[in-house]
């Protein structure tokens, strides 16, 4: 930790604490965490988000659309340079009888471009979080439920709790994930005709081999493959209307998860890479992704209930595993609930400053 000091018992320095100490700006103080290597900087409270939700009773997806439109500057200073970067990943956690609604946390997640549905990494580091910073009154050994309020909908994650402490691995049970369709030609410009699928695991995602962008998921250079997943994102985008049973809110396609193929079931890991948002490159093998990969291989036989697969990031090689535990209905689709496990670690928490008279002090973000 570092000494308030900067320079021993003499010099100018003594008795003055580091800086940041400006006395005018905003201060934003933040939990640093990675799940499988994608990192998650937490905000514990954003004051602002929990009044609009005491005061309006708002929904989190109207939530979500209040804070995008009066608070989203925080999101800009913190994901984008210089405190941030092209691959941050947030969470605002959001207390409150009015925000959480009987959950232990709502969280709002939010990325370089914007604000997500749902994020699977953030769910395992939030129920780690949650315990160790007091948000869940009676933790019971040796794992606890935490009960989160997510845009998608409630999500469970169950922690290890040895009494004082959080531990690994952090599993989570979905919202009801679904396949949306299978098989749908595409035509991506520069790349041909495609086969993708769709799936939903709390945000909708197109899934494809690498191999039919001529492209290899593991030895590919990363940028062709960001390239290549981000063409079939928008010719998906343009040529297929996604629909959700309980709220057009989320009917939108987040990204592509380019994969080696290997959908049947097997005791090897399946590897891949989740492109979303804006040429955003996912770390970890993707919660939400894993989620709707089940529902996809479950919906076409190859996996039976109960069934754990491996899923490997091809960026860091992390492991994330993923079953469908429960069969369920919503609206017209069959659905599943999965069980996604991997392992959260902090790296530290930050207080950042922001200065009125910084020309760039909301941030910049280029590619």
């Amino acid at each position: 930790m570092a000494a308030e000091g900067s320079g021993g018992s003499t010099g100018a320095g003594v008795g003055r604490r580091l800086p940041p100490h400006s006395p005018s700006g905003l201060v934003l103080q933040t939990v640093e965490m990675h799940t499988g290597g994608e990192p998650l900087r937490i905000i514990p409270r954003l004051e602002a988000a929990e009044e609009a939700a005491a005061v309006g009773g708002l929904s989190l997806l109207a939530l979500r659309r209040e804070v995008a439109a009066t608070q989203d500057h925080v999101r800009r200073a913190l994901m984008h340079e210089p405190r941030g970067h092209g691959g941050m990943y947030g969470a605002v956690v959001v207390r409150g009888a009015a925000a959480a609604a009987g959950a232990h946390l709502a969280a709002l997640f939010l990325h370089g471009a914007g604000y997500s549905a749902m994020c699977g990494h953030a769910v395992m580091a939030l129920g780690r979080f949650a315990l160790d910073y007091g948000l869940v009154a009676a933790p019971s050994c040796p794992e606890t439920a935490v009960h989160l309020r997510c845009p998608c909908g409630p999500i469970t994650a169950f922690v290890p709790w040895d009494g004082h402490h959080s531990g690994n691995p952090v599993r989570f049970h979905s919202v009801p994930a679904f396949a949306v369709t299978t098989d749908l030609a595409i035509n991506v410009p520069g790349y041909g005709k495609v086969v993708v699928d769709i799936g939903y695991g709390g945000t909708f995602y197109a899934f494809l081999s690498a191999e039919q962008l001529g492209l290899d998921v593991c030895s590919s250079k990363i940028r062709d493959l960001v390239n290549a997943a981000s063409a079939v994102t928008e010719a998906v985008r343009k040529q297929f209307k996604l629909h959700h049973p309980e709220s057009e809110d989320l009917a939108f396609l987040y990204g592509t998860i380019l994969t080696d193929g290997k959908d049947a079931f097997s005791e090897e890991p399946t590897t891949n890479i989740c492109v979303f948002a804006d040429e955003q490159v996912d770390r970890s093998p993707t919660g939400s992704g894993v989620t709707a990969r089940i529902a996809l291989q479950y919906h076409k036989g190859l996996i039976q209930l109960n069934q754990t697969r491996t899923f490997r990031s091809s960026t860091t090689g992390s492991l994330f595993t993923g079953k469908a535990v429960k069969a369920t209905k919503l609206g017209d689709y069959n659905t599943v609930v999965v069980e996604v496990s991997g392992e959260a670690f902090y790296i530290g928490t930050t207080t950042f400053t922001v200065e009125e008279e910084d020309p760039l002090k909301y941030g910049f973000f280029f590619k």
